[in-house]
């Protein structure tokens, strides 16, 4: 039951990836351009995405999933070090390309040989970063 309500909640994200134009690099990249050629409509998206989350975060105090496990824990307020070169890293990355790691895996199929570069890049760079971590500590 646990993987059939994963697959239900993956094949879900990965359509609403594609109808909100997140596979899309130059919609994402628009969106970033906020000197330029701006488009807003990713505020749409980020709104749908930020709204649901802080009532889960509401509704799911001192409760248990259904199909067993934890919920996550709040992520802490505290603006640290390592937070902000993270954020950085991971917004050059998102300008640069303009992907980020699930809609890159969801435009993977249609995304050509970019696509595959993208996610071999991606999965060094994850495998760079407990190292690198460890170095900030």
């Amino acid at each position: 039951m646990r993987n059939i309500a994963a697959l239900i909640a993956g094949a879900m994200f990965g359509a609403g990836l594609l109808i909100s134009g997140m596979t899309n690099t130059k919609k994402v990249q628009g969106w970033l351009d906020v000197f330029g050629d701006w488009d807003p409509t990713l505020a749409f998206v980020m709104g749908g995405a930020i709204i649901p989350m802080a009532i889960a975060w509401r509704i799911t105090e001192g409760r248990k999933p259904a199909l067993g496990g934890a919920f996550p824990e709040k992520p802490n307020p505290v603006l640290g070090r390592k937070l902000v070169i993270g954020s950085v890293m991971f917004g050059a990355g998102w300008g640069l390309v303009g992907l980020c790691p699930g809609p890159a895996l969801a435009s993977i199929t249609f995304g050509g040989v970019g696509g595959f570069v993208f996610l071999l890049a991606m999965l060094a760079g994850m495998l760079m970063a407990p190292p690198l971590r460890a170095k900030l500590d």
